[in-house]
């Protein structure tokens, strides 16, 4: 059977895809009939992260070629064009700003809820002590009403 998969290529956590028809019994990486694209993952905002050549793809499945999930994934987006991977950069920029933003949001509420807390117990030992204090004071003129009266 006739496959159309992706073949890995690149360095150690740098992967580069060759997308190629192979016999499906052929090792991932391993001979292939033709290549009829690649995909760079990792490819930069200016680099072009994906080529097809839909001719050649249309052509193998016409003649019994199955496209991998991947693939089929990546045709579909590549059907769409260049404008649609922009979009989907940009969105995928946007989810990642917002994720931000949100952490940011959490750590700052936890950070003013600490210092709320620890406001809130300086008030309560300031009024304590206040209170401390004024029940001395009354107490201190209790002891000395009764000196005075002697």
């Amino acid at each position: 059977m006739v496959i159309i998969r992706l073949a890995r290529g690149g360095a150690k956590k740098t992967p580069f895809y060759n997308v190629v028809v192979a016999d499906s019994r052929n090792r991932r990486d391993g001979r292939f009939i033709e290549r009829v694209g690649f995909y760079n993952p990792s490819a930069s905002a200016n680099a072009e992260g994906l080529r097809i050549d839909l001719a050649r793809v249309t052509h193998w499945q016409n003649n019994g070629a199955q496209l991998s999930e991947t693939v089929a994934r990546l045709v579909k987006f590549h059907a769409k064009g260049p404008e649609a991977a922009i979009a989907a950069k940009a969105k995928d920029a946007a989810k990642v700003e917002a994720k931000k933003a949100k952490i940011a949001a959490e750590e700052a509420a936890k950070v003013k809820a600490a210092a709320d807390a620890a406001q809130a117990e300086a008030d309560a030992k300031a009024a304590a002590e206040a209170e401390a204090a004024k029940e001395a004071a009354a107490a201190a003129a209790e002891t000395e009403a009764p000196a005075a009266d002697a």
